[in-house]
């Protein structure tokens, strides 16, 4: 039968062709991936068991075994300045979101009218943003770019917080008795963004950012998870140490020597007060374990039996958020980004609704954290700890699964990166670049660079430099050079990092030349970056 060409009505022409043109803008953008980006807080560099930890993370581990692992990736130690380097793609400083000497600036820190955030950026690009958990960051995530935001801005309770909101909206102080704990409400609230994306929005990318507050301190957890890990961690800091760096080397992840937990260093912050309200069984000095009796042994193996626990819980709601990716048909074409804010913490106090030393550990009772012993165990193989600038502080897990744009599976990147290097990263990938101007105010270079060529197996990103200062600790890193300093008056360390990456030779005194060399570099730098956290300030 001879099929005759059909006469179709010029208005049904034209919106045949509009319909045509609107599909292939919608194929374009379903061809950009999906951006779930997952931050953890204060966990370590080897809680997970894919980078060595005795922690139950399979979902972590099923990312890592699917994409790549990066073994020097870098933060800021500090939670609020890694998410304005995350969301920004500069360093705290250059945005007033880290202490800058006569600039108001720090946690209450307010960014330049030229410092847009991410979502804002791939708004342009055609995405839907999503916020679920910690903000940190100034302003509120409506106003920054997100079309949805769950912000639990409640750092002292993890099962009944009194400050959240949703949409910028403040939410009622969850009951004791809801049944609310932090990760599961996080993720909760993303599955129900991913729900909403996939029924109205399937058309264009979406980008998650996941930020949990776990496992940051007051360590608490649902008793079923704790009990998972009850006399895991009887044997104390020192042989689990031990055991973490073995399995780490033979994982080629930090590898070289394990530093020595330096006894003397304790909380940065000294809060006597608090130490003695926690009791007896504290201790504020990673001390050797057989020092302790046996009554301090139990008390600190149970608190780092709830720090293991929010880890594996956190890992849990991580897998149902996938699981709602998987669910959309998504996951092969969804960048997955692992990572922590900073090192695990030494700190040491009591806030929110104080602490019941009668109360079981881990519970909304009690205020508890894991000390630097544990921290010391966190972080291994490397020395100090959140707010510190050696490697124990600035070092992440840095996870990339993305089944569509990296054909490589479960290997290692050993490039060394940086938060900074995340803006680009995406922007890269979502088919834009850095902006020239932003609300008509002209936007000075960024230091990041894009880490995709690390995406494939034999390409490469080089820093000049990476930088750091934080609460008068500071650092600098060019090449695998390494000066760092603890506190504004101490004297500069140099390590060589590809054969001291734990930092246990300090070589300033045998090589002064490159120790001054690289001191004169950091003085630039941060006086390049201070001038930019100055100009156009806002009036007092």
């Amino acid at each position: 039968m001879e099929m005759k060409p059909s006469r179709k009505h010029p208005f049904t022409l034209v919106a045949s062709l509009l319909l045509a043109s609107l599909a292939a803008l919608h194929a374009a953008d379903a061809s950009k991936p999906n951006i779930l980006l997952i931050l953890a807080d204060d966990m370590g560099f080897s809680d997970a068991a894919c980078y060595g930890g005795e922690i139950s993370t399979p979902n972590l581990d099923a990312l890592a075994k699917g994409g790549l692992r990066f073994t020097q990736f870098y933060n800021t130690a500090r939670c609020w300045p890694s998410r304005a380097a995350i969301l920004t793609g500069y360093y705290a400083q250059q945005v007033r979101r880290d202490k800058v000497p006569g600039v108001t600036s720090g946690e209450r820190g307010t960014r330049p009218p030229w410092a847009g955030l991410l979502p804002e950026m791939l708004r342009s690009l055609g995405y839907r943003s999503y916020h679920s958990g910690k903000w940190h960051v100034d302003g509120q995530p409506l106003q920054n770019g997100f079309d949805h935001s769950y912000s639990l801005n409640d750092h002292d309770r993890h099962f009944a917080p009194r400050l959240h909101t949703e949409d910028d909206v403040p939410l009622p102080a969850a009951a004791t008795d809801s049944g609310y704990y932090s990760s599961t409400a996080i993720a909760d609230h993303a599955i129900k963004c991913l729900k909403e994306h996939g029924e109205k929005h399937a058309a264009q990318p979406f980008f998650e950012y996941l930020a949990f507050t776990a496992p940051h301190f007051p360590v608490q957890a649902p008793t079923e998870d704790i009990a998972r890990y009850r006399d895991r961690y009887l044997r104390g800091w020192d042989t689990l140490r031990e055991e973490r760096a073995k399995r780490m080397r033979q994982m080629s992840i930090g590898s070289g020597a394990l530093s020595a937990i330096e006894r003397e260093v304790g909380p940065p912050y000294a809060f006597a007060d608090a130490i003695a309200a926690l009791g007896p069984n504290e201790v504020n000095r990673p001390l050797p374990w057989n020092e302790l009796n046996t009554a301090q042994q139990r008390f600190q193996s149970e608190k780092m039996a709830v720090h293991a626990a929010m880890v594996d819980r956190m890992d849990r709601e991580i897998g149902r958020v996938l699981a709602q990716v998987r669910a959309m048909r998504a996951l092969e074409n969804t960048l997955v980004i692992f990572l922590s804010d900073n090192g695990a913490s030494a700190e040491m106090m009591v806030r929110g609704d104080g602490h019941d030393a009668d109360a079981v550990c881990g519970t909304g009772a009690t205020f508890l954290s894991i000390g630097p012993g544990w921290s010391s165990l966190a972080n291994t193989p490397f020395r100090r700890h959140k707010t510190w600038v050696h490697e124990g502080g600035i070092s992440t897990p840095f996870i990339v699964h993305w089944p569509r744009g990296i054909a490589s599976r479960g290997e290692l990147r050993h490039s060394p990166g940086h938060l900074i290097d995340l803006v680009p990263t995406l922007l890269d990938i979502a088919g834009g670049r850095h902006f020239e101007t932003w609300k008509g105010q002209p936007v000075p270079p960024a230091p990041g660079k894009s880490l995709v060529p690390l995406f494939a197996k034999d390409g490469t990103v080089i820093h000049d430099t990476l930088w750091w200062q934080h609460e008068g600790n500071r650092a600098l890193r060019a090449g695998n050079w390494k000066i760092v300093a603890a506190g504004k008056d101490s004297p500069w360390e140099l390590y060589d990092l590809v054969s001291d990456r734990s930092e246990s030779k300090n070589l300033a005194l045998l090589k002064p030349d490159k120790t001054q060399e690289l001191a004169e570099l950091w003085n630039r730098e941060t006086e390049r970056y201070g001038a930019l956290a100055r100009k156009d300030m806002p009036p007092p």
